[in-house]
């Protein structure tokens, strides 16, 4: 063992050095060593696919091994999501999962759904194989638990909807290898919402999940433990009063826990509704590091930037992840989300949630 750490580390020194980088410029060593192993790279993040299951006819589970890059950057706590890249028709597309496996673990486990219009999702649950290849820009979120000890909560209900269940999943499989309920004398309990018992990922596990109450409600179904919609009687059902509810779902789901319980932290997949502005600038967009322009037509700067040829890095598409920010050199812009007018120069802004206000140069 001491023996493959150490040649790890010569290893990445030699590729890191500037003799090396002199000699592959300019594109770098990582293009050179991904034609031996795609995830072999000193820079950018990866993960090769190690394993799918398709368990429910709606939904693909993926194992991901991350390479060094990731591994030595990032720390994934349980609850928060990680920004997932993959090439689709040439054009490079991202968006942001939420683990479901327990913190600490040497891969990352993402389920996910096949939704209508969900363009990397779709692809993912149609064609992802064993060895294929992602990219992986990125850790973020605060749904995540108290650290342990006398701050964490010792009875704590979660409730989830439909894909929302991967975030809890991490978070009550890293409570179940701390020990939460026998060592620290915790409760736990689970509420989860889907369509009907096909769908609802994790089923076996969950009833074999010692020391958890597990409730399931589906919406379109008369089955399941629950009827009907969040309410006071699922409450005194799962758990009443606990010391804190952790809540991941659609926003209706959301509003309603909010309304019945304390103590509530949140985290909703629902994009936010964002409106464009009535009264179209017309400013000249200029895309100062690829020297295109363009004409301002209402839309974000990430959709005109992609109407325009370009492909800048983005994840959530609404305002959360800070994948896709970029500088502003120069001009206003509106935040679509809050409304706020920026007119300073040389600023970093989330092109996916900003409009210009007239001509506007950007770092793109």
């Amino acid at each position: 063992m001491f023996t493959q750490n150490l040649t790890r580390t010569l290893t990445k020194r030699v590729l890191g050095s500037d003799l090396v980088d002199l000699l592959t410029g300019p594109h770098g060593v990582d293009r050179y060593t991904e034609l031996v192993t795609p995830t072999w790279t000193l820079g950018e993040p990866r993960a090769k696919v190690i394993d799918v299951r398709r368990s429910t006819a709606r939904s693909v589970t993926l194992t991901l091994a991350p390479n060094a890059s990731f591994r030595s950057a990032h720390t994934v706590k349980a609850g928060q999501y990680v920004t997932v890249t993959v090439d689709i028709d040439g054009r490079r597309h991202a968006r942001c999962y939420s683990p479901a496996n327990a913190e600490g673990s040497s891969t990352i486990e993402l389920t996910i759904g096949h939704h209508e219009r969900g363009l990397v999702s779709n692809y993912l649950y149609e064609r992802a194989r064993r060895g294929m290849v992602v990219g992986l820009t990125g850790v973020g979120g605060d749904f995540v638990l108290p650290a342990r000890g006398p701050r964490r909560p010792r009875r704590i209900l979660f409730v989830s909807g439909g894909s929302g269940i991967t975030p809890v999943m991490a978070m009550l499989r890293t409570l179940i290898a701390e020990q939460h309920v026998d060592t620290a004398g915790g409760e736990l309990a689970f509420v989860h919402y889907a369509r009907n018992p096909a769908e609802a990922c994790y089923r076996d596990e969950l009833a074999a999940m010692p020391g958890v109450r597990v409730l399931h409600g589906f919406t379109r179904s008369g089955s399941g433990e629950l009827a009907g919609r969040f309410g006071p009687e699922h409450l005194t059902a799962a758990m009443p009063s606990p010391d804190a509810v952790f809540v991941c779902g659609p926003t209706a789901l959301v509003d309603a826990v909010r309304e019945h319980c304390d103590n509530v932290c949140t985290e909703s997949f629902v994009p936010p509704v964002i409106e464009a502005p009535e009264n179209v600038s017309g400013g000249r967009i200029t895309f100062a590091d690829s020297g295109i322009d363009a004409v301002d037509d209402g839309r974000s700067l990430l959709d005109q930037a992609e109407s325009a040829g370009l492909t800048p890095a983005n994840g959530c598409r609404m305002g959360i992840c800070h994948t896709c920010t970029r500088r502003k050199n120069a001009g206003t812009v509106r935040n679509l989300t809050t409304g706020a007018v920026s007119t300073a120069p040389d600023e970093d802004i989330q092109i996916c949630v900003s409009v210009p206000v007239g001509d506007i140069d950007l770092s793109l």
